[in-house]
């Protein structure tokens, strides 16, 4: 059953999401006892559950407190959130690591192209520094499945990295430099450049590590100082096996078996229908054995072309990793 689920999963087009989604909430809903308990305590019944709006969320923060599974497994992979001695981090565990893979790779390649044209370098520090990241082990299998020399991480080298850069420049060699935004702010702080063939893409993430800046902020020093035209962005998370990529300006896009939906700050099971501003609900259907279905602490908008941005989080939330920049 869910093996063929996860083939129609990755088959999925706009015309068969919903078909798709009501079926991944039917089999979670029997084999995920934390959703099931979830829907069951907010009294909705499964068989009325007959269109993509009627599915339940589940609230983000059930991935700190429980463990939120399909069934028993042993999992090839546990992603745990970045945090401090302080905080409670959330901890997703993978079933099948390959289905991972495949969501990352078959999203980046639909919108990138193939990975093989691209030099990968990443700048990840305090990522690199720890284990169970999500983020780590997808650079790392991009930069292994770029099979280039070139492609590798750094984490404080940020002479090694400048040096690198012009040679693949000179060479006018296609590389993305994908960062978290301290680490790449602090790259362009001492390195100013030109990069025309390099994609500078900003994973979020702030941390404490300095003043809070809007996105629009963080962007414009970017291309100010490292000539690029456009910063690229990653929406993603630890809870999700999926990501949404923004080539410029914030906005991002999903592929096509993730899905945003926003509901009201105030009533958590009312939808906004994307009008105005809301707190994004995320579809990832390939979350097959976790949950697909998930109420993140992030506020957004969504375009009429279906595209979104991240406003910022609401103000309860506990700090995370990837999301921090508020504009």
């Amino acid at each position: 059953m869910s093996m063929a689920l996860a083939e129609r999963v990755f088959s999925v087009r706009a015309d068969s999401l919903e078909e798709v989604a009501l079926e991944v909430f039917q089999y979670q809903y029997q084999e995920n006892a934390i959703y099931k308990a979830y829907v069951d305590a907010i009294n909705i019944s499964p068989a009325r559950v007959r269109s993509l709006l009627q599915i339940p969320f589940l609230p983000i923060q059930f991935f700190k407190s429980h463990k939120v599974v399909c069934g028993t497994f042993e999992p090839e992979l546990i992603f745990e959130s970045s945090g401090t001695t302080q905080t409670v981090n959330s901890r997703h565990y993978v079933k099948e690591s390959d289905i991972y893979t495949r969501s990352f790779m078959t999203a980046f390649e639909e919108m990138y192209g193939p990975v093989e044209d691209f030099v990968i370098l990443g700048l990840l520090p305090s990522y690199l520094e720890r284990q169970h990241s999500s983020l780590v082990r997808m650079v790392q299998e991009l930069v292994v499945r770029s099979n280039r020399p070139e492609s590798g991480f750094y984490l404080y080298e940020h002479e090694a990295l400048q040096q690198r850069l012009l040679e693949l420049e000179a060479r006018k060699q296609k590389t993305l430099l994908i960062g978290v935004t301290f680490g790449l702010l602090d790259f362009a702080e001492k390195y100013q450049l030109s990069l025309r063939h390099t994609i500078v893409m900003e994973t979020g993430g702030m941390k404490g590590r300095r003043e809070e800046w809007t996105r629009e902020e963080v962007h414009d020093y970017l291309k100010e100082r490292l000539g690029a035209g456009a910063i690229h962005s990653e929406y993603g998370m630890t809870e999700l096996l999926s990501q949404a990529y923004s080539k410029g300006n914030g906005l991002f896009e999903t592929p096509a078996w993730m899905k945003i939906l926003l509901r009201d700050e105030n009533d958590p099971f009312q939808l906004t229908e994307g009008k105005g501003a809301g707190v994004i609900n995320v579809i990832d259907l390939a979350n097959i054995y976790s949950s697909a279905f998930i109420a993140t602490d992030d506020i957004g908008k969504l375009h009429a072309d279906g595209r979104f941005e991240v406003l910022g989080r609401l103000d309860n939330s506990a700090l995370r990793g990837c999301s921090l920049m508020v504009s």
